[in-house]
């Protein structure tokens, strides 16, 4: 079971579960919440498989606000809880205030890159998995169209999108790729109605497969395209079960098996700088019982294919975060 933290009170004051141990690992949730089908919640499964295998305990909070984050950490950190996980690039600026007032808890966040010897910062080659994703949608779309649809128009989602429209035109060089953001505020993380709008607006250009990247938005995006007849592709977590046969895949990010990991590797957890990737199965797609029968064996061999020749090292994918540009899409 995990030990539920929860804000009380008018000032929202943090107040840890009594009888935590002091050495137990802690998590903190990013905006959305930890059952937002997406990010948060792949990393609560890594987080929930830790405990089912080693029968520990975890301390969570999920915020309401970003003004909560840096009084989040220092409670989590005088309570003796230890590694402290955060999920979310979001987490970076209070991070970098609050880790050295802290030398013996060790830290990991997600998403962000926080230089300080006490921190494990842990970032995703999202552009790979989005290429891989990208190619079967062009390849399984009777259009020509498809699409995609971030949350906050920042430099990490642009990253999926750029991915996306690389391997969409590797696989056919004519298609057609509409992008959209939801919003330049955190509030586009959780706005399924406008994913929905956007959803709409795209398919009446003509896009037969969507491809969302936006948090609790994309719930609306999914749903929307099962309701309208075109394929959706889910992201992080494995969203292929949400509307089964309407969803061709899903953007594997395995922010489970970076939480999983800091947690298993407790206070000795190795602290730095982490890639995960397509090579060491840290981004990728998935195939189960809700898709198999949606995705054609010639597209399932030339994606797989594509994703040999990244591990091996023969295919770059374009990185968008490395100069704000991409070769594929104008942003």
């Amino acid at each position: 079971m995990t030990l539920a933290q929860k804000f009380l009170g008018a000032s929202a004051a943090l107040a840890l579960t009594a009888g935590a141990a002091a050495a137990d690992p802690a998590i903190l949730f990013d905006l959305g919440g930890k059952f937002d089908k997406s990010f948060n919640e792949s990393a609560y499964n890594g987080a929930e498989r830790w405990a089912a295998e080693t029968g520990g305990s975890y301390a969570e909070v999920e915020i309401q606000s970003d003004a909560q984050r840096e009084q989040a950490i220092r409670r989590f950190a005088e309570s003796g809880a230890n590694p402290i996980v955060m999920a979310g690039f979001s987490w970076g600026t209070p991070l970098a205030e609050v880790a050295a007032d802290y030398p013996d808890t060790k830290f990991a966040i997600i998403d962000m890159v926080v230089d300080a010897p006490n921190v494990r910062s842990v970032v995703f080659n999202e552009q790979e998995g989005s290429y891989l994703v990208g190619m079967m949608a062009a390849l399984t779309s009777e259009t020509g169209t498809v699409s995609f649809i971030g949350g906050m128009d920042i430099p990490l989602i642009r990253k999926f999108a750029c991915g996306y429209a690389q391997g969409a035109k590797a696989a056919n060089p004519d298609v057609t790729v509409i992008s959209n953001m939801t919003g330049t505020t955190p509030a586009a993380w959780n706005d399924p109605v406008k994913g929905s709008e956007l959803t709409l607006a795209q398919i009446s250009q003509g896009s037969d497969v969507v491809f969302a990247a936006a948090g609790g938005t994309g719930v609306g995006v999914l749903q929307t395209a099962a309701d309208e007849g075109i394929l959706s592709i889910g992201v992080d977590a494995n969203q292929n079960h949400l509307h089964p046969g309407k969803v061709l895949t899903s953007m594997m990010k395995r922010v489970d098996t970076a939480v999983y990991d800091a947690m298993s590797d407790g206070a000795d957890m190795e602290t730095g700088f982490n890639v995960m990737s397509v090579a060491n199965h840290g981004v990728g797609f998935a195939m189960d019982a809700n898709n198999e029968g949606i995705v054609g064996y010639d597209v399932l061999a030339a994606t797989y294919a594509a994703a040999a020749q990244i591990e091996a090292g023969e295919l770059a994918v374009h990185d968008y975060s490395s100069d704000e540009t991409c070769p594929a899409l104008d942003f």
